[in-house]
Formats: C-alpha cells, structure tokens, sequence
C-alpha cells in the first residue's frame, strides 16, 4: 500500500516541480523582454534625437521660449498629476495658428497663476464653450499637457472647465477607454 501511495505521490512532484520551474522561467523571459524593451526605446529616442525632427525640438527646448514653457509646466504639474482645481482666467477663445484651417482645431487660451496656457478642442466640443468671453474666471481640471516647438504655450488637455458654478465642459473617459 505504502509503495503504491509513493507511486502516485512521485509523478505529482515531478509535475509540481516541472510547473514551479517554467513558471520560473517565464518571469525571467519576461523580465529580459522588458529590459529588451527599454533598450530598444532608449536607441530610438536616441535615433529620433539625431534626426532633424529631434534637432529643431531640442533647440526649442534649450531656447528661451522652451525654458518658459517647460517652467509653466513645473508650476501647475502637481495639479494635473491630482486632477485638482485650477483657477484661470480667459485670454483669447479665437485663437488660430498660422496656416491653419478654419475646421480645424479650436483653441482656448487661458492664464493661470501668470502664465499663459493653450488647450484644444475639436469643434463639436468648442460649441460647449461658446459663452466663454475673455476674461471669464474659469476653473479647469486636466490630466495631462504637452510641449510643442510649434505653439507658443504649453497645451493642457481640457478635461474639465467650469464657469460660474456651472460645468461647460467634462471629458467622458468611458467612450475612449481613459485616453
């Protein structure tokens, strides 16, 4: 009875061990894979850096203009990583860029803490916005922002924008999965 039971009981441990030691190696493939990964991000930054694209943006970044507006990014930073209130205030809802057009994008321009803010819209959303006037107080939430060498301020996402106690404007994250 004994040695029937030891039968059984081998080839058990033999699976277990076997399953214990491919899980063992899955991590470690996956762990190389990862550090692959990176590897191959970091070359094609490097790669994009050396192109002219990757040229004229770090000029942009070292120029005086860039400096401004990644040092407007630094002052509002911690209210777009806790999605907290902004108090700005409207300075252009007409706002167009060069060469741009008329369908396209639409801007609103707004100051906060001093410094000027760009945040864009597809028209349908703008419509949302059209009782904006300049020099409204407006609260705004964002989530993100981002740099352009090609737009004069830094460009918050307008997730969230309130007026008078009123909400305007409020991004459904549901019908685009959060992005």
């Amino acid at each position: 009875m004994k040695k029937k039971i030891h039968l059984l009981i081998l080839p058990l441990v033999v699976v277990s061990g076997l399953v214990f030691a491919n899980c063992e190696f899955k991590k470690e493939t996956k762990s190389l894979s990862v550090a692959d990964e990176k590897t191959r991000m970091i070359d094609e930054r490097k790669k994009w850096e050396a192109s002219p694209d990757g040229i004229k943006y770090k000029e942009w970044e070292n120029s005086a203009e860039g400096k401004k507006v990644h040092a407007s990014h630094d002052k509002i930073k911690k209210h777009i990583s806790t999605f907290a209130d902004m108090e700005a205030v409207v300075t252009s809802v007409t706002f167009q860029r060069e060469n741009a057009k008329s369908s396209g994008p639409k801007w609103l321009i707004v100051k906060i803490d001093g410094d000027e803010y760009m945040m864009q819209f597809v028209p349908k959303d703008f419509e949302k916005l059209k009782s904006l006037k300049v020099n409204d107080n407006i609260i705004i939430r964002s989530r993100s922002a981002g740099y352009s060498p090609n737009h004069p301020y830094l460009i918050l996402s307008g997730d969230y924008i309130a007026h008078d106690n009123k909400i305007l404007f409020k991004r459904d994250f549901s019908k685009n999965k959060g992005c």
